[in-house]
């Protein structure tokens, strides 16, 4: 089968892999009709993440129809389109019982990391019952492939963990595909003001389509300041970090108002500083979080 492949740093190749098998009897091989690409691989391509080792086939992201399933599997069979997730849950162990799916302790993020992934012909699924949602065989894939990762990561790393409130200010910091799903999603929290932060003037015209009320381009002057004048001098309720650099996350340091929260979702892949000096008065909170709310989501889509 053909596979976009890790190669090492600034390396990825498209190459003929052999076709996963089934290694457990929770397995499922499912054949990829749809995948995408996310800003993590990318942070993979540059040698961020220590964790996926050259040879691994990328991806964690996916739209795919069942070819084959282990014995115990129960819920999924051959021929059933279905929705990958990003993150593979056993359902069972102390941490997916407390709703921590990331820290699975025989999953986690696995795929295109410490396992092969989805940017390939066929993909092996560890945990299918609790790692594969069925769809519509009708679905729209190109919306669906969206609820994979990036509009989960958006809504709950960004706007669920931002703490958006009706009437609230919110700056995202990086206009990528997280960053738009973050956009989208945080007007369903009613905020007064939206502003989006990038450096590409294509992104920033997609985030005004999208329903920002302001979009700056850091070239053009000082981010913080443009900030700061729509804010009345206060900075913003909720900041999100959606690029994952030192850059970027010393200036939502320096958007965020006293009693805000920033919320970050970027890869970080180098130490950033993070300024106490300046921030421990202000009672700002900051949370991390790496657990998409698929469940959710796919009532959003179905309820259409």
């Amino acid at each position: 089968m053909k596979a976009m492949v890790y190669k090492g740093i600034d390396s990825v190749k498209l190459e003929e892999c052999p076709r996963p098998k089934l290694e457990s009897v929770t397995d499922a091989i499912i054949k990829v009709s749809k995948t995408t690409i996310c800003g993590t691989d990318l942070h993979i391509r540059s040698g961020d993440v220590a964790t996926c080792a050259p040879g691994r086939i990328l991806g964690h992201e996916g739209i795919g129809v069942v070819d084959e399933v282990g014995t115990s599997v129960t819920r999924f069979r051959k021929g059933e389109k279905v929705l990958i997730s990003c993150i593979s849950s056993c359902a069972t162990c102390e941490y997916c019982r407390r709703g921590m799916y990331s820290h699975c302790t025989t999953g986690g993020w696995v795929l295109g990391n410490t396992i092969d992934g989805t940017q390939a012909e066929y993909v092996r699924i560890p945990h299918a019952d609790s790692s594969l949602y069925s769809v519509p065989a009708t679905a729209n894939e190109d919306v669906l492939v969206m609820l994979s990762d990036i509009c989960p990561t958006g809504l709950e790393c960004g706007v669920i963990n931002g703490k958006i409130q009706p009437g609230g200010t919110v700056v995202i910091v990086g206009a990528g595909p997280v960053g738009l799903a973050a956009l989208i999603t945080a007007q369903l929290y009613s905020p007064s003001i939206i502003i989006v932060i990038d450096l590409d003037l294509n992104r920033l015209e997609c985030a005004k389509k999208l329903g920002a009320h302001y979009t700056i381009d850091p070239k053009d002057g000082d981010a913080q300041k443009h900030v700061m004048s729509v804010t009345d001098g206060k900075g913003c309720d909720t900041v999100i970090e959606a690029v994952g650099t030192a850059a970027t996350f010393e200036l939502c340091q320096k958007l965020v108002a006293p009693g805000g929260t920033i919320a970050n979702v970027g890869v970080h892949g180098t130490k950033v500083d993070l300024h106490l000096e300046k921030l421990w008065s202000q009672n700002i909170c900051m949370l991390y979080l790496l657990r998409p709310s698929f469940a959710l989501f796919l009532w959003w889509y179905r309820s259409d």
